[in-house]
C-alpha cells in the first residue's frame, strides 16, 4: 500500500482482459498526474480527521450524480439512496485489493444494512452484470446489491483515481469523508464509527 492509501495500478490483477489493462494503466498515469500537482494543503488535510481508515472531512462535500444501472438494467443515481448513510465502494473484479476487501463489505452490510445504512458497492467493470454475478458466486458475496457503472465515469466524477476508492455519504447525499485503497470494513473499530454516525444523523 502507498502512503497515500492508494493501491497502485501494479498491483492491481487484470482479470477483465484487455478492457481491464488499458484501464489500471490509463488510471495509473492519471493518477501519477494527479499528484503532481495536488497543492499541498490537499495532503495536509487528507491526514486530520482519519476516522475508522476513513479521512473525515471538516464539513460535508457535495457529490456529483453518478448515474448507475442495477443487477436487472434499472438506471439508478445517488439521489435514490438520500435519507441513508451509504458507504460507496467503487470496485472492479480485476481489482486484487477489491477482490480481498469485498467480503468484509458484504458483512458489514450483513450487520448495519436496513432503512438507516447501505453499502453501495458499485463496480466499474466494462463487462458488465455478468462478471460481477459470478464474481459473488465465486466468493459468496450474499448481501451486496449488484450495480454497474457501464461506463466507469464515477472514477473522474468523484475524483477518485485508483482503486477501491470508498466514500461516506451522508442522508442528504453528502460526502463526509473517504478512503483511498484496501480496509477491512467489518472490523470492530469501523463499525463501531458507522453505527455512530448513523445515530448522530438521525437525531438531525
Amino acid at each position: 500500500m502507498e502512503p497515500n492509501g492508494i493501491s497502485p495500478s501494479r498491483r492491481t490483477t487484470p482479470i477483465g482482459g484487455s478492457k481491464g489493462t488499458a484501464l489500471v494503466w490509463t488510471w495509473g498515469l492519471m493518477l501519477a498526474g494527479f499528484l503532481s500537482v495536488a497543492p499541498p494543503a490537499i495532503s495536509q488535510a487528507a491526514e486530520s480527521e482519519p476516522r475508522a481508515g476513513l479521512t473525515i472531512w471538516p464539513e460535508p462535500r457535495p457529490v456529483a450524480e453518478v448515474q448507475f444501472v442495477d443487477g436487472a438494467g434499472k438506471p439508478h443515481t445517488l439521489a435514490d439512496f438520500k435519507g441513508k448513510v451509504v458507504l460507496l465502494n467503487l470496485w472492479a473484479t480485476w481489482c486484487a485489493p477489491c477482490r480481498q476487501e469485498m467480503p468484509t463489505l458484504d458483512r458489514l452490510q450483513a450487520q448495519l444494512g436496513g432503512s438507516d445504512f447501505q453499502v453501495l458497492a458499485l463496480s466499474i467493470d466494462l463487462d458488465g452484470v455478468r462478471v460481477v454475478r459470478d464474481f459473488y458466486r465465486e466468493v459468496g458475496i450474499r448481501h451486496l446489491g449488484i450495480f454497474i457503472d457501464e461506463n466507469a465515469s464515477a472514477i473522474s466524477q468523484l475524483g477518485a483515481f485508483g482503486l477501491p476508492a470508498t466514500l461516506l455519504l451522508d442522508r442528504e447525499g453528502r460526502e463526509l469523508g473517504r478512503k483511498l485503497g484496501e480496509a477491512t470494513w467489518d472490523s470492530p473499530e469501523a463499525v463501531a464509527y458507522l453505527r455512530g454516525v448513523i445515530a448522530l444523523s438521525g437525531r438531525q
